[in-house]
């Protein structure tokens, strides 16, 4: 009768202890889905931007980080050089030894994250994570900007920001889902076809 209730109450308490356990994940997946998801910037060693990239990608699908880690990216930016006495445009790192990322970060991510190959460390007090704010998003084109552009195939539009600022171009393909189109505009004495956000034009006139 002993031995009896002696494993009645071994086998509560192993019922205690795995719906102890089951409410701790419970807790801390709830805690991870409050957290918002902010982009944060990493320090990579010189030229290894594009190896950090590819290793932190690597990292998110080994250990199922997809929920935490949404988007990775390099700093580019389109740029007017001047290549064996012809002017073209070209896309450079506008950062050179930094990768952003957009994740819901904690302390359980430091490791995953700090160790990828490449990386060096968050650039932020101390190398702690420091997301930025909204407005350095913004202005580092981060995130789409929504914007209602009345434009359609064949419209004239004039870009307002980046350095074709100010040239003229005809509509040549627009995707409202994404908030880009494709405007065909000559420059440097020729025709190039170039994708331009909805906040980087407006209509012209005609």
């Amino acid at each position: 009768m002993e031995e009896k209730e002696f494993v009645n109450e071994e086998n509560k308490q192993e019922s205690v202890a795995e719906n102890v356990a089951e409410n701790i994940v419970s807790e801390k997946e709830n805690d991870v889905n409050s957290i918002p998801a902010k982009w944060y910037v990493l320090h990579t060693f010189s030229g290894y931007e594009n190896v950090a990239k590819k290793n932190l990608e690597t990292v998110v699908e080994k250990f199922n980080l997809q929920d935490r880690i949404f988007d990775i990216v390099i700093p580019m930016e389109d740029v007017v050089e001047e290549k064996k006495g012809k002017k073209v445009l070209v896309q450079r790192k506008s950062m050179p030894c930094y990768i952003l990322v957009k994740m819901k970060y904690a302390d359980d991510l430091w490791h995953n994250v700090t160790r990828a190959r490449g990386i060096t460390g968050f650039a932020g007090p101390k190398g702690r994570p420091l997301a930025l704010t909204e407005e350095e998003v913004v202005k580092m084109k981060l995130e789409k900007i929504k914007v209602d552009v009345d434009v359609a195939v064949g419209d004239t539009v004039e870009v307002v920001d980046g350095p074709l600022s100010g040239m003229i171009g005809k509509v040549s393909a627009v995707n409202p889902d994404l908030g880009v189109l494709t405007a065909v505009i000559e420059m440097f004495g020729r025709e190039t076809s170039v994708e331009l956000q909805f906040s980087q034009i407006r209509k012209a006139n005609n």
